[in-house]
C-alpha cells in the first residue's frame, strides 16, 4: 500500500477503505509518513469530504492510536461533557457534580485555553491546590469513591489528533466536517465514557459562527459517535455573548458555585440544566423531562454542591473556597468601564470580550504564556439592556494596571448601541438526538 495511491483516490472523490484509513493513522503517527504527504490528504479531505463510514474508521484509528481508558468496570453510568469552546463557558464545573451526585460516573479529560476561549483546566487550577494530573490508578479510583474526577489531557491520548491537528492549523485544513469530528470525538472515544452530551456553540464566541454550521457539525457528531457504539446527545447553543456574568478562571469558579447554590438562575442556570439533564437521560436511560426534574432538585437541595465540594477536596483544592470565595485569588485592581453613550445595547461580539479578558491575563496567546487566575471582567450590562451614557458596563479585574487601557478599548469595541431594544435570541436553539 502506497501513500501516493491513498492522497490520489481520496483526490479524485472515491471513498478510502478501512485498510487505507489505518494504514495513514499508523504511519502518520509512527513518523513513517511525512508531512507533506499528510497535509496532501487532508486537503483533499477537505475539498471532497468523508463518508460517515470513512469518518467512523477514521475516529476510531485516531483514538486507538495511544492510550485509552477503559471503563468497563462502570458500567453504563459513565457520562462525558464537551464543549465546542466560548466564553465563560463554566458548564463542566456546574454539570459535573450535578450528573455525579445523580448517580452518573463523570470521568473527564479537560483542555486548556487558547486565545479568546477559555480552557476548564485552567479554571480548576485557580483553586488553590487542586491537582489536574492524577494517575491512572488515582483517576479510577477516585470515579469509583466519589462518582467524579476531572483532570487534564493525558500525554499520548490521541497523538494521532494531535499530529494532525498541529498540521491542519497551518496548512488552511482546520474547518473540515470530518476532520473536526474525528478530532473531537476520537478524544471522546479515547477517554472511555459511555455516554457522551456535546455542547456545540454557534455565534460570534464560538468555532462555528452560524446554526447551520453548528448544526452540521452536531448531526455529523452524533451519527459517528453512535457508529462509534456510544450514546451521544447535542445541544446547540448561543455564543453571540459570553455565557453568564463572569469571565475568567477564579471569578467562572465563583459564578459556578453561584449556580449551585441557587443564588443565580439565569441564561447560565437554563443552558446547564439543559446539559446536566440530557446528561443524566442518557446514564439513566429515561426521558429529558424527567432527568430535568432530577437535576433542578439536585439543585434546590444541596446535593450537586456537596459533590462539588467533596469533588474539590478529593483533588487536593481548598473546598472552603465553595463557602467562602475569599479562598479564591483575587484580583488587585477592579476597574470599570462606562457607557460612551446612551441607548439599548443591541449586540456584543463575544470573541472580542474574550480578547479582552486575555489582555487582562485572564487567557494566553501561545502556550507558554502564564495566566492570571483572578483576572478578567464581570459583566453589568447585555443585549437588550437600557443605558445611560456613564453608566457601568463591566468591571475589568487584573493585577497589571497597565493592561487596563488596551482591554477597555477592545470591550467597548464588542459593544454596540441602538434607539431600539433588540429582539432576545434564543440561548438553546436545538437538541439532537
Amino acid at each position: 500500500m502506497r501513500m501516493y495511491d491513498i492522497i490520489e483516490k481520496k483526490r479524485d472523490g472515491f471513498e478510502l477503505s478501512k485498510q487505507e484509513i489505518k494504514f495513514f493513522i499508523d504511519g502518520y503517527t509512527k513518523g513513517e509518513i511525512p508531512d507533506y504527504q499528510a497535509s496532501a490528504l487532508c486537503m483533499a479531505i477537505y475539498f471532497r469530504g468523508m463518508s460517515e463510514a470513512e469518518t467512523v474508521t477514521l475516529t476510531e484509528c485516531m483514538a486507538k492510536s495511544g492510550d485509552t481508558l477503559d471503563l468497563s468496570q462502570f458500567g453504563d453510568l459513565t457520562v462525558d461533557k464537551h464543549s465546542t469552546g466560548g466564553v465563560g463557558d463554566k458548564t463542566t464545573l456546574i454539570v459535573a457534580p450535578i450528573a455525579a451526585c445523580l448517580g452518573g460516573v463523570v470521568t473527564k479529560m479537560s483542555g486548556r485555553g487558547l486565545g479568546h476561549t477559555g480552557g476548564t483546566v485552567d479554571k480548576l487550577e485557580a483553586i488553590p491546590g487542586y491537582r489536574t494530573s492524577l494517575s491512572e490508578e488515582e483517576f479510577i479510583s477516585q470515579s469509583k469513591r466519589i462518582n467524579i474526577a476531572v483532570i487534564g489531557q493525558t500525554g499520548n491520548l490521541t497523538p494521532a489528533d494531535k499530529k494532525l491537528y498541529a498540521l491542519r492549523d497551518v496548512t488552511a485544513t482546520v474547518n473540515s466536517i470530518p476532520l473536526i469530528t474525528a478530532s473531537i470525538m476520537s478524544k471522546k472515544l479515547a477517554a472511555g465514557s459511555k455516554n457522551i452530551v456535546l455542547d456545540v456553540k454557534y455565534g460570534s464566541g464560538a468555532f462555528m459562527k452560524t446554526t447551520d454550521d453548528a448544526e452540521i457539525l452536531a448531526e455529523n457528531m452524533v451519527n459517528i459517535g453512535r457508529g462509534c457504539g456510544r450514546n451521544v446527545t447535542a445541544v446547540l447553543t448561543n455564543m453571540n455573548v459570553p455565557l453568564g456574568d463572569n469571565i475568567g478562571n477564579a471569578l467562572e469558579v465563583k459564578e459556578a458555585i453561584k449556580i449551585l447554590k441557587g443564588e443565580q438562575k439565569d441564561e447560565l442556570y437554563e443552558v446547564c440544566v439543559a446539559l446536566a439533564s440530557e446528561m443524566v437521560a442518557l446514564f439513566k436511560n429515561i426521558p429529558s423531562d424527567e432527568a430535568k426534574k432530577l437535576v433542578v432538585g439536585a439543585i434546590d437541595g444541596g446535593e450537586a454542591l456537596a459533590k462539588m465540594k467533596e469533588w474539590f477536596a478529593a483533588q487536593g483544592g481548598d473546598a472552603r473556597c465553595v463557602g467562602d470565595e475569599t479562598y479564591l485569588p483575587s484580583a488587585t485592581v477592579i476597574y470599570p468601564v462606562l457607557s460612551q453613550t446612551d441607548g439599548y445595547i443591541t449586540k456584543t461580539d463575544a470573541q472580542l470580550i474574550g480578547a479582552s479578558a486575555m489582555i487582562l491575563g485572564a487567557g494566553r496567546e501561545s502556550k507558554e504564556d502564564v495566566i492570571d487566575p483572578s483576572a478578567g471582567i464581570v459583566l453589568c450590562k447585555k443585549p437588550g439592556d437600557k443605558v445611560r451614557k456613564g453608566e457601568v458596563l463591566c468591571h475589568l479585574h487584573t493585577c497589571d494596571v497597565s493592561k487596563i487601557k488596551e482591554a477597555e478599548a477592545v470591550f467597548l469595541s464588542a459593544v454596540k448601541f441602538g434607539d431600539t431594544k433588540p429582539e432576545k435570541q434564543p440561548l438553546i436553539y436545538k437538541i439532537i438526538k
